[in-house]
C-alpha cells in the first residue's frame, strides 16, 4: 500500500506539471504540513526517467515557495505578533514553533531567511519574524529564493538519484539522503553566517 501510495504522489506530480509544483511548494512554505522532502523528490525521479526537466522542476519549487514566503511576510506586517501569539494554533503556528523561528531570527539576522529555508520547522515560518523586523523586500526575496533554491536542487537530485537507480523511491531514503545533504551543508552555512555578521560589524563601524 504505501508503495501504491508514493507512485500515486510520483504521477500526480507528473500530472500536474510544473505549475503544480509551485503550488504544492507555495503550500509547503506555508503553515499546512505538506514536507517538500514529498514534492520536489517525485520531480527529480521523473527528471531521471526523462519525463521532467531538473531545471524547470527546481526553477518552478523555488517560485512556489518565494511566492508563499512573501505572503507570510505580508501577513506577518499587517496582522503582527500578537494576532499569531493568540490565534496561531488555529493556523497550526504553535507558540513553540514561533518561538523558535523568532530565536533563530534573533541569532542569525537577515541572513536567516536564507539559512532558515534548510532547516526544518524553521523553514515554513522564518518569513514570519523576517517580516515582523522588516527585512527590506528586496533582501528578503534574494535570501529566500537562494535558500528554497538550493533546497529544491538538493531534494531533485536526491529523487534523480534514487531514479537512475530505478529504486523505489521510499520516504525513508529521502529522509536519510536529505539529512545527509544538510549535514555536508552545515559547515558552509556556518562560515557564511560567521561571513556575513563580520561584514556587518565592518559595515556599522564605518557608518
Amino acid at each position: 500500500m504505501f508503495h501504491a501510495a508514493v507512485q500515486w504522489l510520483v504521477d500526480t506530480v507528473s500530472a500536474l506539471g510544473y505549475p503544480g509544483i509551485a503550488a504544492l511548494m507555495a503550500i509547503e512554505s506555508s503553515f499546512i504540513p505538506l514536507p517538500s522532502e514529498v514534492v520536489m523528490p517525485p520531480a527529480g525521479y521523473l527528471a531521471a526517467q526523462g519525463r521532467m526537466n531538473p531545471y524547470l522542476a527546481v526553477l518552478a519549487g523555488t517560485i512556489g515557495s518565494v511566492v508563499r514566503a512573501l505572503f507570510n511576510y505580508w501577513f506577518a506586517i499587517v496582522i503582527g505578533e500578537p494576532f499569531l501569539r493568540r490565534y496561531g494554533k488555529y493556523f497550526l503556528v504553535s507558540a513553540g514553533h514561533l518561538d523558535r523561528a523568532e530565536g533563530f531570527f534573533a541569532r542569525h539576522g537577515e541572513i536567516s531567511t536564507f539559512i532558515g529555508r534548510l532547516v526544518p520547522v524553521v523553514r515554513q515560518l522564518i518569513s514570519i519574524p523576517a517580516g515582523m523586523a522588516r527585512v527590506p523586500l528586496g533582501r528578503f526575496v534574494a535570501f529566500t529564493a537562494l535558500g528554497a533554491g538550493i533546497w529544491c536542487s538538493v531534494l531533485v537530485y536526491i529523487g534523480w538519484l534514487v531514479g537512475r537507480h530505478e529504486a523505489v523511491l521510499v520516504e525513508g531514503m529521502v529522509k536519510a539522503y536529505s539529512t545527509r545533504a544538510f549535514l555536508y551543508m552545515l559547515p558552509v552555512l556556518i562560515l557564511l553566517v560567521v561571513g556575513y555578521a563580520a561584514w556587518q560589524r565592518r559595515r556599522r563601524g564605518t557608518t
